[in-house]
Order: structure tokens, then C-alpha cells, then sequence
């Protein structure tokens, strides 16, 4: 397993492409509404969204992707919907995890997946096992996931591992939990995306959006590609990621780091 720094202990490695870029893909119903199209329709062309980004992340070089596919809460939307939603996602898995296969593309599923049907999960299964070992680019798909559910459950987790740390907290760190939660292996976002207007974070990652750069958009999802993605990225060069620290003591490192990079 990968270790990678926690922005909250120490100062992690940075450079002018995110290596983690974390995106909530919203919009698709209102693009749709727009048309005069049923939402569904803007969720079809959604996919086609996700395979651009994914297509230009693996230009980039960007080495995580992670993506905001249906959340704990979104349950609640109308049963049709829902199953269109599910009927959507089996489709993609089946017809496309071939492609990403093919384009050294590592698939994960983050979220409580034993909420799915048995096809849905059989699916999911597969995709996983088929792409485990590609490294070009790590795609996390964050599936019935929640930010509040994700450390609940890396909470659980950690006490059945560690039985001893209920009786021993001051024993609990940062490091204890946080390789229970269900990124364990990835670095923190560097970039946080959200299209669609709305500014929150609706309830994702919430641990580990903690020193993450956000950037919102009012574009809907299925319009997102390149050109946008590169929008953020440039949106996102002209932070001064600080992480706890002053401007004074960052600037003699990008000295260093333009001098070396000659």
C-alpha cells in the first residue's frame, strides 16, 4: 500500500499538474431540462463527459481521478430515475471497463456497494479484478458514498482491527484511521471540481478535502471536457498552497523548485 502524506501533519509534495483531482459531476438533470429533454437523457450524456475527463487526465498525467457518481442521499430521487441510474452504470461497466483496461486504467468503486443488486455488484467485481494491476491512471468511482458514512465506517473498521484502541483513544491517530477510509492508497485531492453552479461539497470527502483547492463552475457536467478541465488547472496554479505556513516561507521553495525544474 502506497503512503502519502496527511496535508494536516506535514507539507506534501506539489507541481503544476494535481496529482489528485476529485470532481462532483453535477448538472445532468438541468442540462437536460433545458432541452426539453427528460433527465435521464443529460445522465446518458454525462458518461460521455466522464470518458473526455478521463481521456485528458491520462494526457495530463494527472495520476488520481476520483468522481462523484451517486451519493448516499441521492437515494431519495424518484425510483425511475434510480433505475436508470443503476441499469446506466451495469451498462458502462460491461461495455467500457474493456477500454479502460486497454488504456492501463485502474477502476475502483468507493462506497457501500452491498446496497447495489447482485448484477450491479457482480459487475462492479469484475471491472475491479480485471484492472487492479494497471497504474497509468487510478479512477475511483464513488458509488451510494457518503463523507460521514466513510469515516463511520473507517471508525468501525479501525476498532475491529484494533480492539485495543477503545480502551486506549490517546493511542488513535491520524494514520489509524485514515487507512480504513475508502481512498486508503490514494493521495489527498489537490483539486476539488464541481459543475453545476452550486458551491458545497455535499457530503464528499469529507476527511479528505481538508487543504484541497476548490474550483466551481457554472457549466453543467455533460459539457465538461479539456478545455474546462484545464480552465480549473490554471484556476488551480495561481493558489499559494500554504498549508498552515506564510507566503514568506513558500517563496524561497518556488525558487528552488523553478531553478531545479532548468
Amino acid at each position: 500500500m502506497a503512503i502519502f502524506t496527511s496535508s494536516t501533519l506535514d507539507v506534501p509534495n506539489t507541481s503544476s499538474i494535481p496529482r489528485h483531482i476529485a470532481i462532483v459531476m453535477d448538472g445532468n438533470g438541468r442540462w437536460a431540462k433545458n432541452r426539453l429533454m427528460p433527465r435521464v437523457a443529460g445522465h446518458k450524456r454525462g458518461v460521455d463527459a466522464v470518458k473526455r475527463t478521463v481521456q485528458a487526465c491520462c494526457e495530463l498525467g494527472v495520476e488520481h481521478l476520483t468522481l462523484f457518481a451517486f451519493s448516499s442521499e441521492n437515494w431519495r430521487r424518484p425510483p425511475e430515475e434510480v433505475s436508470v441510474l443503476m441499469r446506466l452504470f451495469i451498462r458502462v461497466l460491461r461495455k467500457d471497463v474493456e477500454a479502460m483496461h486497454r488504456e492501463n486504467i485502474c477502476l475502483r468503486i468507493v462506497g457501500d456497494t452491498t446496497a447495489f443488486e447482485p448484477e450491479l455488484q457482480a459487475a462492479i467485481a469484475s471491472a475491479q479484478e480485471l484492472t487492479k494491476n494497471n497504474t497509468r491512471l487510478y479512477l475511483n468511482i464513488a458509488a451510494n458514498y457518503g463523507g460521514r458514512w466513510d469515516i463511520l465506517q473507517a471508525t468501525k473498521n479501525m476498532l475491529k482491527s484494533r480492539p485495543d484502541l477503545a480502551d486506549n483513544p490517546e493511542l488513535i491517530t491520524e494514520a489509524s484511521l485514515s487507512q480504513h477510509l475508502c481512498l486508503q492508497g490514494s493521495p489527498e485531492p489537490d483539486l476539488f471540481i464541481r459543475t453545476g453552479g452550486e458551491q458545497r461539497v455535499s457530503n464528499f470527502l469529507l476527511w479528505q478535502l481538508a487543504y484541497t483547492e476548490f474550483y466551481f463552475t457554472d457549466k453543467f457536467w455533460p459539457d465538461f471536457g479539456k478545455p474546462m478541465l484545464l480552465e480549473a488547472i490554471d484556476s488551480y496554479n495561481n493558489r499559494e498552497r500554504r498549508f498552515g505556513r506564510t507566503s514568506e516561507q513558500i517563496q524561497p521553495q518556488l525558487v528552488n523548485v523553478l531553478q531545479s525544474a532548468q
